[in-house]
């Protein structure tokens, strides 16, 4: 599909999920504790999703390819390789704010 406002249900049920590297689909699917291979469009001008898609594997949380080496890595995949993503610490990131806000 081209656009659904909520993958959580997809997200539920999937036991591997394919995507292109925008930071919402990564995170979301990263946070479900899914593997996730990441298909990088290498025709994005400023691919800020390419950045993301290399961080991501270098860390260890992703798989990482294009479009033409998609089958290979579907083929040769070691899900096993694939560690955690931590979860996020919305209440450091708040406590930050209010400092540079000047709220304490």
């Amino acid at each position: 599909f081209r656009f659904k406002d909520s993958l959580a249900e997809d997200l539920r049920r999937a036991d591997l999920v394919i995507s292109h590297a925008g930071a919402g689909s990564c995170l979301e699917t990263l946070e479900k504790g899914k593997p996730l291979v990441v298909v990088i469009n290498e025709k994005l001008m400023d691919n800020h999703q390419l950045e993301l898609a290399k961080q991501l594997h270098r860390d260890g949380h992703v798989l990482c390819c294009n479009c033409s080496t998609l089958v290979e890595t579907l083929q040769s995949m070691d899900l096993s390789t694939l560690k955690p993503f931590p979860p996020g610490q919305p209440e450091k990131f708040a406590l930050f704010l209010d400092k540079v806000v000047g709220f304490q």
